[in-house]
């Protein structure tokens, strides 16, 4: 079994934790990760985008001009899509549907990938507690610091959001720092972030949920 390091606020090490090979040990497979991807940013994806057909746009009912006679083309209405103000042709439709079905078994061995890597290069951090007696950015700056992150961005994982009210109000003006809560914590959020801090209860939640 691997482990990871447990940290105070003074940035050192006091103890450490055992991780499951089996939810932190999963070989990375890139194809896997990108299919899960790319379905997860289409399901979330807003059209809003949209375009009249030539049935859909007001007016032209009537016949410019006569059919023969007039030495101009012929046209029925002025709402043809060759016409300014015209219905167009091939435009973007809000009724598209973008969706992709994306399997739970993968979905889940995805987010496993993503936090063995995590582990593999040391970018998952554990502190002893997220407590805060006072929302000082101060204190979390100075924490930062003090800790081996890797890389800028650095996501803070709350195991219960109330738990960790002030550490919450406290880092969220500092850039590069990004949170979310445990129970809304998808694969892109950790591929975003070059280093995961949280606290024992988060990994022990992962253990117990994803073990086989």
């Amino acid at each position: 079994m691997s482990k990871v390091g447990v940290y105070n606020w003074e940035g050192k090490e006091v103890g450490s934790v055992e991780l499951m090979p089996e939810v932190f040990g999963v070989k990375a497979k890139i194809g896997l990760l990108h299919e899960v991807v790319r379905g997860m940013t289409a399901n979330d994806r807003q059209v809003l985008a949209h375009t009249k057909t030539k049935g859909e746009v007001s007016g032209g009912g009537k016949k410019p001009w006569k059919q023969k006679g007039t030495g101009r083309a012929r046209h029925g209405s002025i709402r043809s899509p060759i016409w300014r103000g015209g219905g167009v042709t091939f435009g973007p439709r809000k009724d598209r549907n973008f969706k992709v079905k994306i399997n739970k078994k993968t979905k889940k061995l995805a987010f496993l990938m993503a936090l063995s890597e995590k582990v593999k290069d040391g970018a998952l951090l554990l502190l002893e507690n997220f407590n805060l007696e006072t929302p000082k950015t101060k204190l979390v700056g100075s924490l930062l610091k003090k800790l081996p992150i890797k890389g800028k961005r650095v996501l803070l994982v709350f195991p219960k959001r109330q738990d960790a009210e002030n550490m919450g109000l406290a880092s969220r003006n500092i850039p590069n720092i990004s949170q979310a809560d445990l129970g809304s914590l998808n694969l892109i959020d950790l591929l975003k972030s070059h280093t995961i801090l949280t606290v024992k209860d988060t990994v022990d939640y992962w253990q117990k949920t994803y073990k086989k």
